[in-house]
């Protein structure tokens, strides 16, 4: 059981029967009255964001979360995101809702982690950086260096992110998979 005071940004926790994540939390100690917590969670199965205000001693259970190593393996249109448990070998399917942002950083063999709660698989704990390599980027206009000037470049993924102009096509990118943005060249 988690009380408002053990809350912080990223706890999960069960209110009524579906898992959740604090994303954002305030306690407030009003002049007049008992103290009281503000939250924003987001549901870990549909995604939805729900704001809550809990009386201050409040409890919330603990979800029934659990957590397995996978390997991803392929995309199919037809079954979704295939993944691999590393234990048991046996494959997990995981719709393109429950991949998420998550699938823009997806590469084959690559190990994650799967949530699961009551034994379904609600989505995907990815690493916090990721290298891609670039496929298009126009090249940078010499002369063109104005502070901070960037351009936009496709990575092997599809994702488009605003990179600095040395960048080249082929180039491998290091890219914070919390933001979405380039961080480096990868070495």
């Amino acid at each position: 059981m988690f009380s408002t005071s053990d809350f912080r940004k990223g706890l999960k926790v069960e209110f009524k029967g579906e898992p959740y994540i604090i994303v954002d939390f305030l306690h407030v100690k009003p002049g007049k009255g008992g103290a009281f917590v503000r939250t924003k969670m987001k549901n870990l199965v549909n995604g939805r964001v729900l704001e809550e205000t809990f009386r201050s001693g409040e409890k919330l259970e603990r979800p029934d979360l659990e957590e397995k190593n996978v390997q991803y393996l392929y995309f199919d249109p037809k079954d979704g995101h295939v993944f691999m448990d590393e234990e048991t070998y046996e494959q997990l399917h995981l719709s393109e809702e429950q991949v998420g942002a998550g699938r823009h950083y997806l590469l084959e063999n690559m190990h994650l982690i799967i949530n699961l709660f009551q034994g379904r698989p609600i989505g995907l704990d990815l690493p916090t950086t990721v290298n891609l390599e670039v496929v298009k980027s126009d090249p940078g206009l010499k002369g063109d260096t104005a502070a901070g000037a960037s351009k936009p470049a496709t990575l092997s993924t599809g994702l488009t992110v605003q990179v600095p102009l040395f960048v080249n096509e082929g180039d491998v990118l290091k890219i914070d998979t919390r933001t979405g943005e380039y961080l480096e060249r990868a070495k």
